[in-house]
């Protein structure tokens, strides 16, 4: 990119996604306190919430709470218990609108997107490209997004976040320290609750005074990644967005919205990972040798565990058989944010080769 064009990043990020998917499968939700979770069983229900619609949000409700609690702030909400391969396909659609721009992109999470828009010239021009971007996705799909646009990946995120639902937060060079600085420190991602707290006790509540700290006192109290820490306070992120023009793997990701151990949630949402990636592998016509499965607990500790082939398949029992038994490795006593299963070593069939189903 010339070092004299200004770069645009867009941040797209689906509103409840799950929570909307599901009014959109059954309109007669619409406009009421819905929550994706297990059944609360009039409030002895286990589990807790995954998401819900922002109607239920006013009731005091949120993500990670027991359906119990939920229950009791409201009684009159409609619990729906998840689907993610409704969620994986809704959220296919919604990134092959994206990919379709020809703007360099890179999906992040199964509802969360940056695109470089650079080539759209200026900031008002990003605008008008992202209002069309949103009305699209609202016209085709009946979902609804939130954008931010800034210089960098980190700031245009934080813009996603800044008008929800359905905002559009541009933030030109000139705007950043004005638009961060009175931000809660937390808002910085992956800063959470014992980061927080830990800048509390230096006075620090704000992006603002995280930004005017002496670097050095970070250094001394945090070690080196005070320097990454300071510099996003400055609203500094040289990131690029990634795109892989070449496939050499295909991976999958989904992030719970509250931790969970459930097996009624892990076990449907691997399978439906495991369809995704699948489905993916087929459209393009590719075998696979090595399977990964990623998965993400609390504390954002992550743990992989792989298995190469001795020769490469096209075999989704093979896939599902091998996934199973790499998850199983993994599960503890421990909550799960994060799932993802990637596969790698991809090779394209000769042509004239005999396929065989293994």
């Amino acid at each position: 990119m010339d070092p004299d064009k200004q770069r645009i990043i867009l941040h797209l990020d689906m509103d409840s996604f799950y929570a909307s998917v599901e009014v959109n499968r059954n309109p007669s939700l619409r406009g009421k306190p819905v929550i994706v979770g297990p059944d609360p069983k009039q409030g002895s229900g286990r589990g807790v919430v995954l998401t819900c619609s922002y109607e239920a949000r006013k009731f005091g409700i949120h993500s990670a709470m027991p359906v119990s609690t939920a229950f009791s702030l409201c009684p009159q909400a409609l619990f729906v218990p998840p689907d993610f391969p409704a969620y994986l396909r809704a959220s296919g659609e919604v990134m092959a609108l994206l990919r379709s721009s020809g703007f360099r992109f890179q999906q992040v999470s199964i509802d969360e997107a940056f695109l470089d828009i650079s080539a759209a010239g200026d900031y008002p021009s990003a605008r008008v490209w992202a209002e069309g971007m949103k009305g699209l996705i609202r016209d085709r799909l009946g979902l609804t997004c939130s954008i931010g646009i800034a210089g960098c990946k980190l700031v245009a995120k934080i813009a996603s976040d800044f008008k929800k639902p359905a905002g559009l937060t541009v933030v030109g060079p000139e705007e950043v320290q004005k638009f961060l600085a009175p931000l809660p420190v937390r808002k910085i991602p992956g800063v959470g609750g014992k980061s927080e707290l830990a800048l509390h006790e230096l006075g620090i509540g704000t992006i603002g005074d995280l930004a005017s700290y002496d670097p050095g006192k970070l250094v001394a109290k945090f070690g080196r990644s005070a320097i990454a820490l300071h510099e996003a306070a400055l609203g500094i992120d040289r990131r690029e967005v990634e795109e892989h023009r070449e496939t050499q793997s295909l991976s999958r990701e989904v992030t719970f919205e509250s931790d969970t151990s459930d097996p009624r949630v892990i076990i449907p949402t691997l399978d439906a990972l495991v369809e995704d990636v699948f489905g993916s592998l087929e459209e393009e016509n590719l075998s696979f040798r090595t399977i990964t499965v990623k998965v993400r607990y609390q504390g954002f500790i992550t743990r992989t565990r792989a298995k190469t082939l001795s020769h490469g398949s096209r075999n989704k029992e093979t896939l599902k058989t091998t996934v199973s038994t790499l998850m199983r490795e993994m599960l503890d006593e421990r909550k799960i944010r994060l799932l993802g299963i990637r596969l790698s070593s991809l090779e394209k069939p000769v042509a004239g080769q005999m396929q065989l189903g293994f």
